[in-house]
């Protein structure tokens, strides 16, 4: 297989990785609306358990790997040929075939995103197995930024592992070494912390959750302590760009909650991708190392 690989021209690697990405973000999707559902499920379980209530009698919510894709609106099982990914959403001209129900745009601009996304890691690291760690970290970080601005929920289950792997790869020495890995973690998690602690002294409201530590915790675990800098001032600039227009669209207060996520997401892919040459920017700016 590889050497098939490193035998196609590099256009036609290029589309390949495209390709990938958008049959990744087919899956992507799934994983962003079930796996909110599922967490709140299991919570309402447990919650009874320990509140030693009779169990709910409702069933399970779908599953991510083995259960069908079905219309949320008519619940019929959609057909292999509706499951092709950007392909099938044009075809079907946005709306169910049964009952013309529209379309969530999500389906579409998610697997457009990560096609996106897995040709600038190609880019970037070329026929490399750094090229699948990256394909990881984009995922990850897509699906994140997209269930917290869904649901303001940044799930353990993704969160973690993310930081995990980032910490092995270290070891490995595939983008930072471990020690770089281990301190940028930490710098990741104890800056937002120390930030959410001192909002909350001060102001006696909480300024953001805990989610949001771990996700920066997991982009300085792959990026190391360089990262934290340019990840902090670019979410920043871009939550206050996005985040504002966003209220001012819906008609709302600066006092309405938005989620951080998304912006540590986008921010921490940014700087990932683009390391080397924001901190020569960064050099130019100040004369000084981001670490």
């Amino acid at each position: 297989m590889l050497e098939i690989l490193v035998a196609l021209p590099e256009w036609a690697r290029i589309a390949l990785a495209g390709v990938f990405g958008l049959l990744v973000g087919s899956f992507l999707n799934v994983i962003i609306l079930r796996l909110p559902v599922r967490m709140e499920w299991a919570w309402r379980r447990e919650a009874r358990e320990l509140l030693e209530l009779e169990a709910e009698a409702q069933a399970a919510p779908p599953g991510i790997v083995f259960e069908p894709s079905h219309c949320p609106h008519c619940q019929r099982r959609l057909a292999a040929w509706e499951n092709i990914p950007l392909v099938s959403y044009l075809l079907l001209r946005g709306r169910c075939r049964s009952c013309k129900a529209p379309i969530s745009k999500q389906y579409p601009l998610v697997e457009a995103l990560t096609a996106l996304a897995f040709i600038a890691a190609f880019w970037r690291f070329g026929l490399t197995p750094a090229t699948l760690a990256a394909f990881a970290f984009s995922a990850a970080l897509i699906v994140l930024a997209v269930i917290d601005l869904r649901t303001m929920y940044l799930p353990d289950s993704i969160t973690l592992p993310l930081l995990w792997l980032g910490l092995l790869l270290g070891v490995w020495g595939v983008f930072v070494g471990a020690d770089a890995a281990i301190v940028g973690a930490a710098a990741g998690y104890l800056s937002l912390w120390s930030v959410y602690w001192l909002f909350k002294l001060t102001t006696g409201k909480e300024g953001m959750g805990y989610g949001d530590f771990k996700l920066l915790a997991a982009i300085g675990a792959w990026g190391g302590a360089k990262a934290i800098l340019p990840t902090i001032l670019l979410s920043s600039v871009v939550g206050a760009i996005i985040g504002s227009a966003i209220l001012l669209a819906q008609g709302r207060d600066r006092a309405t909650p938005i989620p951080f996520g998304p912006y540590l997401a986008i921010a921490g892919w940014i700087q990932f991708i683009w390391a080397d040459e924001l901190g020569a920017f960064w050099m130019r700016l100040t004369g000084l190392p981001l670490v």
